[in-house]
């Protein structure tokens, strides 16, 4: 009899210790699984911001003071699509047409006039003949569309260059009368080089070249744009540094002309 209650004994000291090894192992995983969680809500937490917010973030100063995007920049739409590569075929078409005009006239020599009347007494033949042929040939004539240009595109081309006309005449005048020295500079040394340029190519060669940069400028500095905003930023700072010097030296002491809030006594 005895025998038999230490049987049971250590029989229920072996069932409490299978049981708490059970809940121990249960509660050690419980508490690996909860700490998991936890730290991964901390990854969470901590995870960087993706690269468009960390741009926005970064502190850089716009390349001249641009707030928004590039293709908001370039007036947005079809021509700005068309600057930044969007549709790789429109844009290579279109810059292949501007070299093959470029060496047309430029490289062998051909003039814009005398291409002009030759593709109109080109067509205007051929036109003309289809139009009799048809009378012997029983076929229909070649459909002509009537083309009219159309008033309210003109109107606002029109308006929009008088706007921008009448801007330069107000800062030439405002350049001429002496009141702005900085603008008068700006002015002076983009006109000579300009002046420079000139003097090296014709003007058909020079709008062909600020066609091919506009074709290419926009799209590398959209994709390297936070680089090339930190490389100006240090340099817009250094270039301020020393027109301070010149100005202290130099500009200062130059008289002025006479200012706009001036009273006649």
């Amino acid at each position: 009899m005895a025998d038999h209650v230490e049987e049971e004994k250590k029989s229920e000291s072996l069932m409490e210790k299978i049981s708490e090894k059970i809940h121990g192992h249960g509660s050690s995983s419980s508490s690996s699984s909860s700490s998991s969680d936890d730290e991964k809500d901390n990854l969470k937490k901590e995870k960087p911001p993706s690269s468009s917010s960390s741009s926005v973030m970064s502190g850089i100063n716009r390349l001249f003071g641009r707030e928004k995007p590039v293709h908001k920049v370039l007036g947005g739409g079809k021509p700005a699509d068309v600057f930044l590569w969007r549709n790789k075929k429109i844009s290579a078409g279109v810059l292949g047409g501007a070299t093959a005009a470029w060496v047309l006239f430029e490289l062998l020599q051909y003039h814009l006039l005398t291409l002009v009347c030759h593709c109109l007494i080109l067509s205007l033949a051929i036109l003309f003949l289809w139009s009799n042929a048809t009378t012997f040939i029983n076929k229909s004539p070649p459909h002509i569309p009537n083309v009219s240009l159309p008033e309210k595109p003109i109107l606002e081309f029109v308006s929009a260059l008088r706007i921008e006309i009448n801007y330069c005449l107000s800062v030439l005048r405002d350049i001429a009368s002496g009141r702005e020295l900085k603008k008068f500079l700006s002015v002076i040394a983009g006109l000579w080089v300009l002046s420079v340029v000139g003097s090296w190519c014709n003007f058909l060669t020079l709008f062909y070249i600020v066609f091919v940069l506009l074709h290419t400028v926009p799209v590398l500095y959209e994709k390297y744009e936070d680089q090339v905003d930190a490389f100006a930023e240090k340099a817009t700072h250094e270039i301020k540094k020393q027109y301070v010097v010149f100005d202290a030296k130099v500009l200062s002491k130059i008289p002025r002309g006479p200012l706009k809030d001036k009273k006649l006594l």
